[in-house]
């Protein structure tokens, strides 16, 4: 049995600091042996650099995820890319991006910290493998690239990375509920979670399906609470109300919020457990 904790959109500075401050707490308590994190809104909001990034790694991340916005910070985000294998992009996003798709990483079976005694043979290990991906409908406008079709690309993607016994966790980034939804039941069973990303506000939907896949329709995101999805929400009406041109400026004033799934798996690597976490400072 594993448990893998998930964490939602991390949007600018606030959502760094409330996770610098929680995932700590989060892991002494749940205890997961995979920890997964979403990077797209590191760095102000939009995209990742060496230093967000490090910040964040430090707290002992196994596999960043991320979405349409990775991009954002040109020869800084690449940069990211060629120094960490576990950064991964949507695999439906063209072969001029940086990165790739998929992580694949193996964790010891025993519970750490009690590893079994030098000299009584090799530990036995987990294997994982994390799947990126971002849904078309509604995103025309929000990436400068073509978004294959994430339904074909997911079962190439099985075909040719999957292996007996993966516990294969995927990040889908879309806009639509209806697609998001149609991606979990088209891989239930095939897959231990399928956890949304993107519209950074967390839906009540987390279970586990009928063949053994934990879903939610979206984590939601670590930031700024009472925010427009991270943005000042003085900024965000500038457009509503058509008013002024948009800003992308963080709040970084008032409470903040952490949102995560925990997830356990069984000796099948199917979920048996799905938890929605929350947490205010």
């Amino acid at each position: 049995m594993s448990r893998l904790l998930f964490i939602g959109d991390v949007v600018g500075k606030p959502g760094r600091k409330i996770l610098r401050s929680v995932l700590p707490q989060w892991k002494e308590k749940y205890k997961p042996d995979v920890v997964i994190v979403n990077v797209e809104n590191l760095a102000h909001g939009k995209g990742v650099t060496p230093s967000t990034l490090a910040e964040v790694d430090e707290l002992g991340v196994d596999c960043f995820t991320s979405g349409n916005h990775i991009f954002k910070k040109g020869d800084l985000t690449k940069e990211c890319f060629d120094k960490y294998d576990k950064l991964i992009r949507p695999a439906n996003f063209g072969e001029q991006f940086p990165g790739h798709g998929y992580y694949r990483f193996s964790k010891p079976l025993y519970p750490l910290p009690n590893p079994p005694p030098e000299g009584e043979g090799k530990t036995a290990t987990q294997q994982f493998l994390v799947i990126n991906l971002n849904g078309q409908v509604f995103m025309e406008k929000q990436f400068d690239g073509t978004v294959a079709n994430p339904f074909l690309a997911v079962d190439q993607l099985l075909l040719d990375q999957s292996q007996k016994n993966d516990i294969i966790i995927v990040d889908f980034h879309a806009e639509a509920t209806s697609e998001k939804v149609a991606m979990g039941l088209y891989l239930n069973g095939r897959v231990a979670g399928v956890f949304g990303t993107h519209t950074h506000i967390p839906t009540a939907d987390a279970r586990v399906l009928s063949a053994g896949t934990g879903y939610i329709t979206d984590v939601g995101m670590v930031g700024t609470r009472d925010s427009v999805l991270g943005v000042v929400a003085q900024n965000a009406l500038t457009k509503f109300l058509e008013k002024g041109k948009f800003v992308n400026e963080m709040e970084e004033e008032g409470m903040l919020q952490v949102n995560g799934v925990l997830v356990e798996t069984d000796e099948n690597q199917k979920a048996i457990k799905i938890e929605k976490l929350y947490q205010e400072i």
